[in-house]
Protein backbone atom coordinates (compact mmCIF):
# COMPACT_ATOMS: atom_id res chain seq x y z
CA UNK A 1 0.00 0.00 0.00
CA UNK A 2 3.18 2.41 1.24
CA UNK A 3 4.56 1.95 -2.32
CA UNK A 4 1.36 2.32 -4.24
CA UNK A 5 0.47 5.46 -2.74
CA UNK A 6 4.00 6.56 -3.33
CA UNK A 7 3.84 5.61 -7.09
CA UNK A 8 -0.06 7.49 -7.34
CA UNK A 9 1.67 10.73 -6.45
CA UNK A 10 4.67 10.48 -8.28
CA UNK A 11 2.68 10.40 -11.12
CA UNK A 12 0.29 12.50 -9.93
CA UNK A 13 3.08 15.48 -9.81
CA UNK A 14 4.95 14.64 -13.08
CA UNK A 15 1.47 14.81 -14.63
CA UNK A 16 1.00 18.39 -12.46
CA UNK A 17 4.56 19.61 -13.74
CA UNK A 18 3.49 18.99 -17.37
CA UNK A 19 0.87 21.63 -16.64
CA UNK A 20 3.04 23.75 -15.16
CA UNK A 21 5.64 23.87 -17.88
CA UNK A 22 3.41 25.13 -20.13
CA UNK A 23 1.98 28.19 -17.98
CA UNK A 24 -0.99 26.65 -16.32
CA UNK A 25 0.17 26.18 -12.66
CA UNK A 26 -1.88 29.25 -12.69
CA UNK A 27 -5.41 28.70 -12.78
CA UNK A 28 -6.21 32.03 -14.30
CA UNK A 29 -4.04 31.03 -17.38
CA UNK A 30 -6.54 27.38 -17.57
CA UNK A 31 -9.48 27.70 -20.40
CA UNK A 32 -12.75 27.72 -18.11
CA UNK A 33 -14.10 24.36 -19.72
CA UNK A 34 -16.88 22.41 -17.60
CA UNK A 35 -14.99 19.05 -18.69
CA UNK A 36 -11.83 20.29 -16.33
CA UNK A 37 -10.19 21.40 -13.20
CA UNK A 38 -7.62 23.89 -12.73
CA UNK A 39 -4.41 21.56 -12.32
CA UNK A 40 -3.71 23.26 -9.10
CA UNK A 41 -6.69 23.27 -7.57
CA UNK A 42 -7.05 19.80 -8.65
CA UNK A 43 -3.45 19.06 -7.05
CA UNK A 44 -4.60 20.55 -3.69
CA UNK A 45 -7.69 18.60 -3.40
CA UNK A 46 -5.83 15.17 -4.05
CA UNK A 47 -4.10 15.80 -0.93
CA UNK A 48 -7.37 17.59 0.89
CA UNK A 49 -9.07 14.14 0.01
CA UNK A 50 -6.31 11.94 1.35
CA UNK A 51 -6.50 14.22 4.59
CA UNK A 52 -9.74 14.20 5.35
CA UNK A 53 -10.40 10.84 5.15
CA UNK A 54 -7.03 9.65 7.03
CA UNK A 55 -5.65 12.28 9.15
CA UNK A 56 -8.61 14.25 9.88
CA UNK A 57 -10.43 10.80 10.17
CA UNK A 58 -14.00 11.78 8.99
CA UNK A 59 -16.48 8.56 8.64
CA UNK A 60 -18.06 10.50 5.31
CA UNK A 61 -17.97 13.12 3.33
CA UNK A 62 -20.80 15.04 4.82
CA UNK A 63 -19.68 18.70 6.20
CA UNK A 64 -18.50 18.90 9.42
CA UNK A 65 -17.65 15.05 9.33
CA UNK A 66 -13.95 15.60 10.17
CA UNK A 67 -12.26 14.60 13.45
CA UNK A 68 -9.41 16.56 13.04
CA UNK A 69 -8.56 20.13 12.20
CA UNK A 70 -6.75 20.81 9.03
CA UNK A 71 -3.07 21.16 8.88
CA UNK A 72 -3.49 23.56 5.94
CA UNK A 73 -5.52 26.80 7.00
CA UNK A 74 -8.70 27.54 4.70
CA UNK A 75 -8.03 24.26 2.95
CA UNK A 76 -11.89 23.23 3.52
CA UNK A 77 -12.83 26.37 1.72
CA UNK A 78 -9.98 26.30 -1.06
CA UNK A 79 -10.44 22.17 -1.72
CA UNK A 80 -13.53 20.55 -0.86
CA UNK A 81 -15.52 19.36 -4.34
CA UNK A 82 -19.00 19.26 -1.98
CA UNK A 83 -19.09 22.28 -1.28
CA UNK A 84 -16.75 24.50 -3.75
CA UNK A 85 -18.59 24.69 -6.95
CA UNK A 86 -16.82 24.08 -9.84
CA UNK A 87 -16.91 27.39 -11.19
CA UNK A 88 -15.57 29.10 -8.60
CA UNK A 89 -12.07 26.96 -8.75
CA UNK A 90 -10.73 29.61 -11.31
CA UNK A 91 -11.20 32.37 -9.00
CA UNK A 92 -10.34 31.07 -5.73
CA UNK A 93 -7.14 32.82 -3.90
CA UNK A 94 -5.29 29.64 -3.65
CA UNK A 95 -1.94 29.05 -2.18
CA UNK A 96 1.38 28.94 -4.59
CA UNK A 97 2.05 25.74 -6.40
CA UNK A 98 5.08 25.68 -4.12
CA UNK A 99 2.39 25.11 -0.65
CA UNK A 100 0.50 23.37 -2.12
CA UNK A 101 3.10 21.06 -3.22
CA UNK A 102 4.61 20.92 0.44
CA UNK A 103 0.82 20.33 1.98
CA UNK A 104 1.00 17.25 -0.96
CA UNK A 105 3.81 15.93 0.84
CA UNK A 106 3.11 16.75 4.20
CA UNK A 107 -0.46 14.92 3.99
CA UNK A 108 1.74 11.68 1.98
CA UNK A 109 4.59 11.21 5.00
CA UNK A 110 1.89 12.17 7.90
CA UNK A 111 -0.63 9.23 5.63
CA UNK A 112 2.62 7.20 5.17
CA UNK A 113 3.22 6.99 9.02
CA UNK A 114 -0.45 6.52 9.66
CA UNK A 115 -0.23 3.36 7.53
CA UNK A 116 2.87 1.92 9.63
CA UNK A 117 0.31 1.43 12.65
CA UNK A 118 -2.84 0.05 10.79
CA UNK A 119 -4.15 -3.14 10.86
CA UNK A 120 -4.39 -5.09 7.76
CA UNK A 121 -8.59 -5.88 7.80
CA UNK A 122 -10.31 -4.47 5.11
CA UNK A 123 -12.06 -2.24 7.01
CA UNK A 124 -8.83 -0.39 8.55
CA UNK A 125 -7.65 -0.31 5.22
CA UNK A 126 -11.12 0.71 3.60
CA UNK A 127 -9.70 4.52 3.87
CA UNK A 128 -6.26 4.03 2.36
CA UNK A 129 -7.60 2.04 -0.42
CA UNK A 130 -10.31 4.28 -0.81
CA UNK A 131 -7.63 7.84 -1.34
CA UNK A 132 -5.21 5.33 -3.70
CA UNK A 133 -8.12 4.89 -6.18
CA UNK A 134 -9.18 9.01 -5.74
CA UNK A 135 -5.58 9.82 -6.41
CA UNK A 136 -5.60 7.30 -9.38
CA UNK A 137 -8.90 8.38 -11.11
CA UNK A 138 -8.08 11.96 -10.77
CA UNK A 139 -4.26 10.99 -12.64
CA UNK A 140 -5.91 10.03 -15.42
CA UNK A 141 -8.08 12.73 -14.96
CA UNK A 142 -4.90 15.07 -15.70
CA UNK A 143 -4.15 12.73 -18.06
CA UNK A 144 -7.50 13.37 -20.24
CA UNK A 145 -7.05 17.58 -20.01
CA UNK A 146 -3.14 16.89 -21.17
CA UNK A 147 -5.12 15.54 -24.49
CA UNK A 148 -7.68 18.49 -24.49
CA UNK A 149 -4.91 21.27 -24.07
CA UNK A 150 -2.53 19.77 -26.50
CA UNK A 151 0.13 19.33 -23.78
CA UNK A 152 2.55 16.30 -24.21
CA UNK A 153 2.50 13.82 -21.20
CA UNK A 154 5.25 12.64 -19.02
CA UNK A 155 5.49 9.69 -20.03
CA UNK A 156 4.90 7.41 -23.49
CA UNK A 157 2.04 5.61 -23.27
CA UNK A 158 1.48 2.07 -24.75
CA UNK A 159 0.16 1.65 -28.15
CA UNK A 160 -3.38 0.06 -28.75
CA UNK A 161 -3.93 -3.75 -29.72
CA UNK A 162 -5.69 -3.52 -33.52
CA UNK A 163 -9.59 -2.72 -33.81
CA UNK A 164 -11.67 -4.90 -35.09
CA UNK A 165 -12.76 -5.95 -38.74
CA UNK A 166 -16.05 -6.10 -40.01
CA UNK A 167 -16.24 -9.96 -39.70
CA UNK A 168 -14.53 -10.16 -36.15
CA UNK A 169 -17.27 -11.45 -33.64
CA UNK A 170 -18.09 -13.83 -31.22
CA UNK A 171 -21.20 -15.68 -30.63
CA UNK A 172 -22.93 -16.09 -27.07
CA UNK A 173 -25.79 -19.13 -26.41
CA UNK A 174 -26.57 -16.69 -23.44
CA UNK A 175 -27.30 -17.78 -19.47
CA UNK A 176 -26.70 -16.23 -16.53
CA UNK A 177 -23.52 -13.43 -15.21
CA UNK A 178 -22.82 -12.67 -12.23
CA UNK A 179 -22.94 -8.65 -12.11
CA UNK A 180 -21.69 -6.37 -8.95
CA UNK A 181 -19.22 -7.50 -6.14
CA UNK A 182 -19.89 -9.54 -2.93
CA UNK A 183 -19.37 -8.38 0.89
CA UNK A 184 -16.04 -10.69 1.14
CA UNK A 185 -14.31 -9.22 -2.24
CA UNK A 186 -12.38 -6.74 0.14
CA UNK A 187 -12.48 -3.14 -1.55
CA UNK A 188 -15.20 -2.26 -3.43
CA UNK A 189 -17.23 0.72 -4.97
CA UNK A 190 -19.85 1.72 -3.70
CA UNK A 191 -22.31 1.28 -7.18
CA UNK A 192 -20.40 -2.38 -7.32
CA UNK A 193 -22.87 -3.07 -4.31
CA UNK A 194 -23.89 -5.80 -4.40
CA UNK A 195 -23.63 -9.31 -6.40
CA UNK A 196 -26.25 -10.20 -8.11
CA UNK A 197 -27.23 -12.33 -10.92
CA UNK A 198 -28.85 -11.75 -14.38
CA UNK A 199 -29.99 -13.93 -17.18
CA UNK A 200 -28.74 -12.93 -20.93
CA UNK A 201 -30.37 -13.69 -23.98
CA UNK A 202 -28.09 -15.18 -26.86
CA UNK A 203 -25.74 -12.69 -28.48
CA UNK A 204 -22.98 -11.67 -30.83
CA UNK A 205 -20.83 -8.92 -30.47
CA UNK A 206 -17.53 -7.30 -31.42
CA UNK A 207 -14.61 -8.82 -30.09
CA UNK A 208 -12.65 -5.54 -29.64
CA UNK A 209 -13.49 -1.99 -30.75
CA UNK A 210 -14.74 -0.17 -33.56
CA UNK A 211 -11.97 0.75 -35.85
CA UNK A 212 -10.81 3.97 -37.32
CA UNK A 213 -11.19 2.61 -40.40
CA UNK A 214 -14.37 1.50 -40.25
CA UNK A 215 -15.96 4.78 -38.62
CA UNK A 216 -14.31 6.71 -41.26
CA UNK A 217 -16.96 4.94 -43.99
CA UNK A 218 -19.68 6.25 -41.48
CA UNK A 219 -18.03 9.66 -41.59
CA UNK A 220 -17.49 9.98 -45.30
CA UNK A 221 -20.55 8.64 -45.34
CA UNK A 222 -22.34 12.21 -44.44
CA UNK A 223 -23.18 9.98 -41.33
CA UNK A 224 -23.31 12.86 -39.24
CA UNK A 225 -25.71 15.07 -41.80
CA UNK A 226 -28.02 11.79 -41.45
CA UNK A 227 -30.57 13.15 -38.91
CA UNK A 228 -32.21 10.24 -39.03
CA UNK A 229 -29.62 8.27 -37.79
CA UNK A 230 -28.98 10.79 -34.85
CA UNK A 231 -31.51 10.65 -31.31
CA UNK A 232 -33.22 13.67 -30.01
CA UNK A 233 -29.98 14.83 -27.51
CA UNK A 234 -27.93 13.01 -30.27
CA UNK A 235 -29.04 16.19 -32.80
CA UNK A 236 -28.54 18.65 -30.02
CA UNK A 237 -25.50 17.53 -29.36
CA UNK A 238 -24.32 17.96 -32.83
CA UNK A 239 -26.05 21.24 -33.44
CA UNK A 240 -23.77 22.67 -30.16
CA UNK A 241 -20.55 21.32 -31.26
CA UNK A 242 -21.03 21.28 -34.80
CA UNK A 243 -19.22 17.66 -35.28
CA UNK A 244 -18.62 16.35 -38.51
CA UNK A 245 -15.84 13.51 -37.16
CA UNK A 246 -14.72 12.47 -34.20
CA UNK A 247 -13.13 14.25 -31.17
CA UNK A 248 -9.30 15.10 -32.61
CA UNK A 249 -9.97 14.20 -36.26
CA UNK A 250 -8.55 16.56 -39.15
CA UNK A 251 -8.86 16.44 -42.71
CA UNK A 252 -5.56 16.75 -44.79
CA UNK A 253 -7.19 16.44 -48.83
CA UNK A 254 -8.04 13.24 -48.60
CA UNK A 255 -5.91 11.83 -46.10
CA UNK A 256 -7.11 12.18 -42.27
CA UNK A 257 -5.03 12.83 -38.90
CA UNK A 258 -5.86 13.18 -35.32
CA UNK A 259 -3.93 15.06 -32.66
CA UNK A 260 -2.71 13.13 -30.08
CA UNK A 261 -1.51 15.79 -27.12
CA UNK A 262 -1.43 18.92 -29.96
CA UNK A 263 1.04 16.27 -32.18
CA UNK A 264 -0.55 15.52 -35.71
CA UNK A 265 -0.80 11.70 -35.63
CA UNK A 266 -2.05 10.09 -39.20
CA UNK A 267 -4.86 7.85 -38.53
CA UNK A 268 -4.18 4.59 -38.03
CA UNK A 269 -6.77 2.33 -39.73
CA UNK A 270 -6.69 -0.53 -37.29
CA UNK A 271 -6.33 1.27 -34.33
CA UNK A 272 -9.94 1.52 -32.30
CA UNK A 273 -11.27 5.01 -32.64
CA UNK A 274 -11.55 7.09 -29.43
CA UNK A 275 -12.83 10.36 -27.99
CA UNK A 276 -16.60 9.32 -29.42
CA UNK A 277 -19.62 10.79 -27.40
CA UNK A 278 -22.22 8.20 -26.70
CA UNK A 279 -24.21 10.05 -29.22
CA UNK A 280 -21.64 9.75 -32.05
CA UNK A 281 -21.73 5.60 -30.67
CA UNK A 282 -25.50 5.58 -31.28
CA UNK A 283 -25.47 7.19 -34.37
CA UNK A 284 -22.80 4.39 -36.00
CA UNK A 285 -24.83 1.83 -34.30
CA UNK A 286 -28.00 2.81 -36.32
CA UNK A 287 -25.76 3.53 -39.53
CA UNK A 288 -24.09 -0.23 -39.17
CA UNK A 289 -27.26 -1.83 -38.54
CA UNK A 290 -26.27 -3.25 -34.77
CA UNK A 291 -26.53 -1.75 -31.42
CA UNK A 292 -24.14 -0.93 -27.92
CA UNK A 293 -23.97 -4.07 -25.96
CA UNK A 294 -25.80 -3.44 -22.32
CA UNK A 295 -23.80 -3.44 -19.53
CA UNK A 296 -24.61 -7.17 -18.90
CA UNK A 297 -23.74 -8.54 -22.00
CA UNK A 298 -20.46 -6.44 -21.98
CA UNK A 299 -19.47 -8.45 -18.52
CA UNK A 300 -21.23 -11.57 -19.75
CA UNK A 301 -18.14 -11.53 -22.42
CA UNK A 302 -15.39 -10.04 -20.32
CA UNK A 303 -15.90 -12.75 -18.09
CA UNK A 304 -16.60 -15.78 -20.32
CA UNK A 305 -12.66 -16.06 -20.90
CA UNK A 306 -12.70 -16.05 -24.60
CA UNK A 307 -9.71 -15.59 -26.15
CA UNK A 308 -10.47 -13.26 -28.32
CA UNK A 309 -12.65 -10.70 -26.62
CA UNK A 310 -9.90 -8.22 -26.13
CA UNK A 311 -10.78 -4.76 -23.65
CA UNK A 312 -8.60 -2.29 -22.18
CA UNK A 313 -7.19 -0.12 -24.09
CA UNK A 314 -10.26 2.37 -24.56
CA UNK A 315 -12.99 2.94 -21.98
CA UNK A 316 -16.15 1.41 -24.12
CA UNK A 317 -19.77 2.98 -23.61
CA UNK A 318 -22.20 0.83 -22.88
CA UNK A 319 -26.26 0.71 -24.03
CA UNK A 320 -27.04 0.81 -19.96
CA UNK A 321 -27.98 4.27 -18.17
CA UNK A 322 -26.25 4.45 -15.24
CA UNK A 323 -28.22 3.02 -12.12
CA UNK A 324 -27.49 1.06 -8.86
CA UNK A 325 -27.77 -2.78 -8.05
CA UNK A 326 -30.18 -3.87 -5.80
CA UNK A 327 -28.79 -3.52 -2.25
CA UNK A 328 -27.07 -0.09 -3.00
CA UNK A 329 -26.04 2.09 -0.38
CA UNK A 330 -23.72 5.15 0.02
CA UNK A 331 -19.80 4.77 0.94
CA UNK A 332 -17.61 7.12 2.80
CA UNK A 333 -17.92 9.34 -0.10
CA UNK A 334 -21.32 9.77 -0.67
CA UNK A 335 -21.16 11.82 -3.63
CA UNK A 336 -19.04 9.07 -5.53
CA UNK A 337 -22.36 7.64 -7.35
CA UNK A 338 -25.56 8.05 -5.90
CA UNK A 339 -25.76 12.12 -7.80
CA UNK A 340 -24.78 10.73 -11.05
CA UNK A 341 -28.03 7.63 -11.37
CA UNK A 342 -30.36 8.36 -13.73
CA UNK A 343 -28.13 11.33 -15.67
CA UNK A 344 -24.71 9.19 -17.10
CA UNK A 345 -24.36 6.26 -18.72
CA UNK A 346 -22.31 3.37 -18.00
CA UNK A 347 -18.76 2.80 -19.72
CA UNK A 348 -16.58 -0.44 -19.20
CA UNK A 349 -13.14 -1.69 -19.46
CA UNK A 350 -10.31 0.64 -19.23
CA UNK A 351 -7.91 2.79 -21.07
CA UNK A 352 -4.15 3.12 -21.59
CA UNK A 353 -4.38 5.73 -19.25
CA UNK A 354 -5.89 3.91 -16.51
CA UNK A 355 -4.03 2.38 -13.36
CA UNK A 356 -3.29 -0.97 -13.71
CA UNK A 357 -5.00 -1.14 -9.86
CA UNK A 358 -8.32 -0.13 -11.53
CA UNK A 359 -8.37 -2.38 -14.20
CA UNK A 360 -11.51 -5.15 -13.30
CA UNK A 361 -13.89 -6.43 -15.05
CA UNK A 362 -16.05 -5.23 -12.02
CA UNK A 363 -15.22 -1.80 -12.65
CA UNK A 364 -18.29 0.73 -13.59
CA UNK A 365 -17.54 3.90 -15.49
CA UNK A 366 -19.75 6.49 -15.68
CA UNK A 367 -20.42 9.68 -18.19
CA UNK A 368 -22.72 12.14 -19.39
CA UNK A 369 -23.21 10.86 -22.72
CA UNK A 370 -21.55 13.95 -24.62
CA UNK A 371 -17.92 13.34 -23.27
CA UNK A 372 -15.70 12.93 -26.00
CA UNK A 373 -12.78 14.29 -24.19
CA UNK A 374 -12.04 11.21 -22.03
CA UNK A 375 -10.72 8.14 -23.78
CA UNK A 376 -13.53 6.15 -24.46
CA UNK A 377 -14.31 4.00 -27.74
CA UNK A 378 -17.16 1.85 -28.64
CA UNK A 379 -17.57 -1.79 -29.54
CA UNK A 380 -21.80 -3.02 -31.28
CA UNK A 381 -23.13 -6.15 -30.77
CA UNK A 382 -26.71 -7.86 -32.04
CA UNK A 383 -28.87 -10.35 -31.15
Amino acid sequence: MAVALHEARDHTLALFDCFAASGMADPSKVPRLPIVNPPLWELGHIAWFAEWYILREAKTSAPNAAQQPSILLNSDAWFNSNTVPHAARWSLDLPSPAEVKTYCRRVLDSVLEKLRCAGDSDATLYPYRLILAHEDMHGEAFAYTLQTFGITPPLQYPALDAAREASDEIRFSGGSVEMGSRANDGFVFDNEKWAHAREVKPFSIDASLVSNALYREFVVSGGYQENQLWSATGLAWLAQHAADAPGGWRRDGSDWYELRFGIPVALAPDEPVRHISLHEAQAYCAWAGRRLPSETEWVYAAQSAHPAFRWGGLWEWTASRFTPYPGFSEDAYREYSAPYFGTHQVLRGASFATSPRLRSVRFRNFYAPQRNDIFVGFRTCSL
